[in-house]
């Protein structure tokens, strides 16, 4: 689960990950939600989101240096990856969903 607080440093999180500030519809657009849906986000920041879009968003999320890899996409800390390696492929990972986020954006 995510918190309204939660989500509201997400969205500060990822835009500054993008390089600009991300409004309500831009989160809106970021959860696949139909257009003029801002006032949903804005419910969401006080309840949090849930389901779906909560667990999209917790995706999404790793595109900031600010959230974690989660374990099921970390895929950088095995044993054939050298060591040495790891860090430029965990930035190449979070250079990705930068990507995404912005595709997403439109």
């Amino acid at each position: 689960m995510m918190t309204g607080p939660e989500l509201k440093k997400l969205r500060a999180d990822l835009g500054s990950a993008i390089g600009r500030e991300l409004t309500a519809a831009d989160m809106a657009k970021l959860c696949g939600l139909p257009a003029g849906s801002a006032d949903t986000i804005r419910r969401w920041e006080v309840s949090g989101p849930s389901g779906p879009a909560a667990e999209l968003l917790r995706i999404l999320a790793m595109a900031s240096e600010e959230h974690p890899i989660l374990d099921n996409f970390n895929v950088f800390d095995r044993h054939d990856i050298r060591e040495q390696d790891r860090p430029a492929r965990r930035a190449e990972f979070r250079e990705k969903m930068k990507e995404e986020v912005r595709r997403r954006l439109g």
